[in-house]
């Protein structure tokens, strides 16, 4: 089901493979409460059950602190953490303002955080320890507006985005790849996470008569933007980010309020596809009484090549840390490898909704976007 290879690192530390059985501590520092609380739920919960899953050997420790969306919080659970415990490893929130936080405080201790944040400034700042288990604005935002120009043909593009530093990210990225493509941006909005009527920008929309309007919005903002457009006929392809793909903004919709809508996303474990994700599946229904969306299962992998590198031997920072910059490790939803700035996931889907269901169907995959694991 999972292949993973560590050996070079392993042995450039001196270590054998496999070693006896090793304490691990993985606190899991997410955002539980607030704005994101229904993708932070999603992370912890891939995380613990990747924990549940961990290879025999291995004896893990993995105390949970909600963080809130406020960087200082992040902070503050960090140093938490690291003054009660001696972390191998930290699931860090995927909160791009937390992370971004949480970066010198790793740097300082050398230990390395596994995150599934998809802001793009996360892995720009040079620190060796950030691991991020979520494809980034670099490749999510490439199949985004890919597939709006190649199968929806659109020439012109509308997009709202989020005020935030994770709506900012995509934003960016967005307009440099709309403007590579030879696509023009015909209207464009920021809006705050607490707007409660996006009509009077979705009218903005209307009057620029775009080809495809793009969201990059959070989860309740989305499925806010959807449900108006479906109540002013907007009549306007929508492919929206990946806060969308989740069982649980959906569930914020009626199917028909879906109908012909995309998103962009790292994997849709509710689409099935492999036994393998049926497993994960269905023990995620199990532990949790929920649907497990992608940053469930990206943050699922990203702790389970940390546990299998551990209990191959790397189970100190520094020996994980190694292992995870150099190894390849083939997980649920793609095969994971760094590209040296700490950008493990190189893949992304479309997914898209028929108007009678919740559960999308992958419309499109774009696998190894910028070549990692060609090299």
């Amino acid at each position: 089901m999972r292949a993973v290879i560590f050996c070079a690192a392993l042995a450039a530390l001196g270590m054998a493979t496999p070693l006896a059985a090793a304490e691990v501590s993985i606190p899991v520092l997410v955002p539980i409460t607030g704005f994101l609380s229904l993708e932070g739920t999603s992370q912890r919960n891939g995380a613990m059950l990747a924990i549940r899953n961990a290879p025999a050997g291995l004896n893990v420790r993995a105390d949970v602190a909600d963080t809130g969306t406020a960087p200082d919080v992040a902070v503050n659970a960090l140093e938490r953490a690291l003054g009660r415990d001696a972390p191998t490893a930290i699931v860090a929130s995927m909160l791009g303002t937390q992370v971004l936080a949480m970066l010198p405080i790793a740097l300082e201790h050398k230990v390395p955080l596994l995150t599934v944040s998809g802001t793009a400034s996360v892995t720009e700042k040079g620190n060796p320890y950030v691991f991020r288990f979520f494809p980034g604005d670099a490749i999510t935002k490439v199949a985004h507006v890919r597939y709006a120009a190649e199968i929806l043909k659109a020439k012109r593009l509308a997009l709202i985005a989020q005020t935030t530093e994770y709506g900012q990210s995509g934003r960016a990225a967005i307009e440099a790849i709309a403007a590579k493509l030879g696509l023009e941006i015909v209207y464009e909005e920021s809006v705050d996470v607490q707007l409660r009527d996006l009509s009077p920008v979705l009218g903005k929309v209307r009057a620029a008569k775009p080809d495809v309007l793009l969201l990059h919005l959070h989860a309740g903002p989305t499925a806010l933007a959807i449900r108006q457009a479906a109540a002013m006929n907007l009549d306007i392809p929508i492919v929206a980010g990946s806060a969308l793909h989740q069982p649980t903004t959906a569930a914020l919709l009626e199917p028909a309020e879906l109908r012909g809508v995309c998103a962009e996303t790292n994997a849709s474990p509710v689409s099935g596809g492999s036994p393998e994700m049926e497993r994960f599946l269905q023990q995620y229904r199990e532990q949790f009484k929920s649907e497990p969306d992608g940053y469930a299962l990206g943050q699922y992998d990203g702790v389970m090549m940390a546990l299998q590198a551990a209990a191959q031997g790397a189970a100190t920072p520094a020996a994980l840390t190694a292992a995870l910059s150099s190894g390849t490790y083939r997980g649920l939803a793609m095969t994971y490898k760094s590209d040296g700035k700490g950008n493990m996931a190189h893949s992304a889907i479309i997914v898209c909704y028929d108007g009678r269901s919740r559960v999308p169907t992958v419309a499109k995959r774009y696998d190894d976007i910028d070549g990692v694991l060609a090299r």
